[in-house]
């Protein structure tokens, strides 16, 4: 998996996604000249307020004339009313036609900019039926934590899974890290804000940072989380660690705390990169990590200050929330 593939924040990948460039089914151009099926990204939409043209009708069309054999990656982007209505009916009809995608590799679900559906507002639900009725599938993004399930299941192919959300329900993460997923080379969780439903606590993560069932595991991601002090003290004794080649622990609320007792703990001069971006470090603190890791790319951009409530109380947020 290549690094630079995966952005550093909510992105709508209409450039590109799992090495292909995009394909965006469009019913108001439909007779239009189409592209060898496995050759690009499918991207399939409808409009999230006053859709002209319903997700199933896209999808049907998409089926009638795309050779669908031969697709490798597909992008969900909005359906109608995401806000309302969850993703329940877009799973199945996914899995209900499984069968007519035995080259499918690579899955996005719910690519949404903020101006179509805020991030917190997708209404999700159990994705694993998608792993159980594609058990070639190789990478699986999905964005939005409201509704969304995953249960313990053993998958043989899964390289890649990346779930963003601004609040990442317990259950899941628990789900996540009770998964065998023996192919599985990244690995990144945004954990949210329990406001929107991130009520993940470290015992929750105790699967994850185990490594057990995750023993090709290179890269991990425990990111965007208001408790990320408490996840980098328990990063720093975590067995997983010494397998990883990179390890994000960004866009929380790190604060030297955190770092203090991430530099106090296993050795992470082994890593090829230490991602800390968005974080409330001091300018000595980062200094520390530099001098500490002087073999280690380190991403410390984004320092940011917090806001005072006016009662000599620091408000310190994550980067991605509502």
């Amino acid at each position: 998996m290549v690094d630079d593939e995966y952005q550093r924040a909510t992105h709508d990948y209409r450039d590109g996604y799992a090495g292909l460039p995009v394909q965006v089914v469009d019913l108001d151009d439909a007779d239009g000249e189409l592209p060898a099926p496995d050759s690009v990204v499918w991207w399939l939409s409808a409009d999230t307020y006053d859709a002209e043209h319903t997700f199933a009708e896209v999808f049907a069309w998409f089926m009638k004339r795309v050779d669908t054999t031969r697709v490798t990656a597909v992008v969900i982007g909005a359906w109608e009313d995401a806000y309302e209505d969850s993703s329940e009916e877009i799973i199945r009809l996914l899995v209900d036609n499984a069968a007519r995608f035995p080259a499918l590799r690579s899955l996005f679900v719910g690519a949404m900019e903020s101006e179509e559906c805020e991030i917190s507002w997708i209404q999700q639900s159990d994705v694993t039926p998608l792993l159980e009725a594609f058990p070639l599938l190789e990478r699986l993004d999905v964005r939005g934590g409201t509704g969304l399930g995953l249960r313990p299941i053993r998958h043989e192919a899964l390289k890649s899974l990346r779930l963003e959300t601004g609040g990442l329900p317990g259950a899941v993460v628990r789900g996540v890290g009770g998964c065998d997923l023996p192919a599985l080379e990244r690995l990144e969780l945004w954990l949210g804000v329990e406001n929107y439903g991130g009520d993940a606590r470290m015992g929750d993560l105790e699967g994850i940072l185990s490594g057990v069932r995750l023993p090709a595991l290179r890269h991990l991601g425990l990111q965007d989380s208001e408790i990320q002090d408490e996840i980098a003290a328990a990063v720093a004794s975590a067995p997983v660690v010494a397998q990883l080649e990179t390890l994000s622990l960004s866009m929380g609320v790190l604060t030297d705390a955190g770092a203090e007792a991430l530099l106090t703990g296993q050795p992470l001069t082994h890593l090829r990169r230490l991602d800390l971006h968005h974080h409330f470090l001091s300018g000595g603190m980062m200094k520390r990590i530099h001098e500490a890791l002087p073999g280690v790319k380190i991403d410390l951009s984004e320092q940011e200050q917090g806001d005072d409530d006016g009662d000599g109380r620091v408000w310190r947020y994550v980067a991605v929330s509502e």
